[in-house]
């Protein structure tokens, strides 16, 4: 059954990934400007001829549903194309960075279930107390808080104020790392690299804080009413009728709302 689940869900993106792919394709295109003038206004004085040459190249002479096509083929291959900032292809610069995109997405996601599980399940058990309205304020804020803002927020309190964080990179020189899947932080505990550990985390809190801020603020929301909602329930109050510790009446309710 799940696995059908996920097939009509995969089934279901595929669509959604051609008209994203599609609307992309026509905001680049119909966006002022000639692409040929921005690259080769780059590299300096070109002739017409080179510029004409050039715009065949790319296909930037044909139709525009022409275009789509070509546009489309080379996405159906694996071709991104070619970065005329970089002069390197996009995959290359995607894979060159997608070890720090994992690494800073799943820092923030754990931040994001450290925070939001505790403050969740005390928010539930003490319902409408002081300490449920203050965490209820607070994961209202998070959520209505802009991220570029809030890390600009960390960045001058956290690093330039009081000094305690790297404000960019991923690590520090001199650490030693010997690289072997770009993730920083796993290849330190690989090599038992404890420098290169203590200084990747710390390079990995601010933006982990920045983008699990939110996202905390979300499941602690809809931990707490899940919560509520099963606290109340029949199986509930009979366990406590029973004599069953909270403790336990909470761990039965946690193993329920998964």
């Amino acid at each position: 059954m799940r696995a059908t689940k996920i097939l009509e869900r995969l089934l279901a993106a595929i669509p959604i990934m051609l008209g994203v792919a599609i609307l992309v394709f026509l905001f680049m295109r119909l966006t002022p400007g000639d692409p040929v003038d921005i690259m080769m206004g780059q590299g300096g004085a070109v002739s017409p001829g080179e510029m004409e040459q050039l715009r065949s190249e790319f296909h930037l002479d044909e139709p525009l549903h022409i275009q789509l096509g070509y546009f489309l083929g080379d996405l159906m291959r694996g071709d991104l194309g070619y970065s005329y900032v970089q002069k390197v292809p996009v995959k290359e610069l995607i894979a060159e960075r997608l070890p720090a995109t994992i690494e800073m997405a799943l820092g923030a996601l754990f931040f994001a279930l450290l925070v939001a599980f505790p403050i969740g399940i005390i928010s539930a058990v003490r319902q409408n107390s002081a300490v449920d309205r203050v965490s209820m304020a607070g994961a209202f804020v998070g959520i209505s808080m802009p991220e570029f803002w809030f890390g600009i927020l960390l960045i001058l309190i956290l690093a330039v104020r009081l000094g305690w964080l790297p404000v960019s990179g991923r690590i520090d020189h001199g650490t030693g790392l010997v690289e072997r899947t770009g993730l920083y932080v796993l290849d330190s505990l690989l090599s038992g690299n404890r420098a290169a550990l203590a200084s990747s985390l710390r390079h990995l809190i601010l933006p982990s804080v920045t983008l699990g801020a939110g996202a905390a603020a979300v499941i602690a929301r809809v931990l707490r009413s899940s919560l509520i909602e099963t606290l109340r329930a029949d199986y509930v109050t009979l366990a406590r009728a029973k004599g069953a510790s909270e403790n336990r009446v909470l761990l039965s309710t946690r193993c329920a709302t998964r």
